[in-house]
């Protein structure tokens, strides 16, 4: 399994200055983020995707997954139709951005659950869009994978195996946080229930009793078992790591990461 940093936690560091702290620090992979007004624009065209992954091979860094954003960031769990529609596009430009990079996912945030309506209809909603988009997925070669974040939406992984399964597509599959489920859950949990399922893995960590987010190995993580678990799953891929913070922070935490995959 290859560490990695997400663009997410490095605020408006540039393409070239991530390739760089990726270096130093010692990271083998990296999750891109395309954003108007970035360097990293969704706008860009093939010729500009191509440097990009010529330049990330150049620099010895795989591109482990994408996420884009097209101005409006919409919600797919919204009941308003433009919202869900604004957060499909972004999703759309996500797997066409992937293929162009060939990365073999891209993170879905699916927006937050609000108070109108039904939990039903949020789940029928977001399962429609999906059933939309994964032949798009399959099409550019990029699997959609959906993160267990503090949404108030799928919150165990039985829910989330069951919406997963109900789609019937290898093209959507799980992006496992292993500190979102935390403060009611257990990660250990969900690796041994979605197994095969997670196809990408953020890990942070989280102290209960502070009902807070702390730095790898400072929480309440059973690392060992939740490494375990994931080999015992066949997880071989990419683990990228969602911790704010300066550069020594960064690179801190690639030290931890190497400890961590080590157990």
């Amino acid at each position: 399994m290859k560490i990695g940093v997400t663009q997410i936690v490095l605020g408006k560091l540039s393409l070239d200055d991530t390739l760089n702290l990726c270096q130093e620090a010692g990271y083998e992979c990296v999750e891109l983020v395309f954003q108007p007004g970035k360097d990293l624009d969704p706008a860009m065209n093939e010729g500009e995707l191509r440097e990009v992954a010529q330049r990330c091979r150049k620099a010895g860094v795989s591109i482990a997954s994408v996420i884009a954003g097209l101005g409006e960031r919409g919600n797919l769990l919204s009941l308003k139709p433009a919202e869900r529609e604004a957060h499909k596009r972004s999703l759309i430009r996500s797997l066409e951005i992937g293929n162009r990079l060939g990365v073999n996912g891209t993170l879905l945030h699916p927006g937050q659950l609000t108070v109108e309506g039904t939990y039903e209809a949020a789940w029928d909603g977001l399962s429609g869009i999906l059933q939309e988009v994964v032949p798009i997925a399959q099409k550019n070669g990029v699997v959609i994978c959906l993160e267990n974040v503090w949404n108030k939406f799928l919150l165990s992984p039985r829910e989330m195996k069951e919406f997963v399964d109900a789609i019937r597509s290898p093209w959507l599959g799980v992006y496992l946080d292993t500190a979102n489920m935390m403060a009611y859950g257990f990660p250990e949990h969900w690796i041994r229930g979605l197994g095969v399922r997670i196809k990408k893995v953020h890990l942070k960590d989280f102290k209960r009793a502070e009902h807070r987010f702390v730095n790898l190995m400072d929480g309440d993580t059973d690392w060992a078992t939740v490494i375990r678990e994931l080999r015992n799953a066949g997880y071989t891929d990419s683990l990228v790591h969602e911790i704010g913070g300066d550069r020594q922070v960064q690179i801190e935490m690639a030290k931890r990461m190497r400890k961590i995959v080590a157990l």
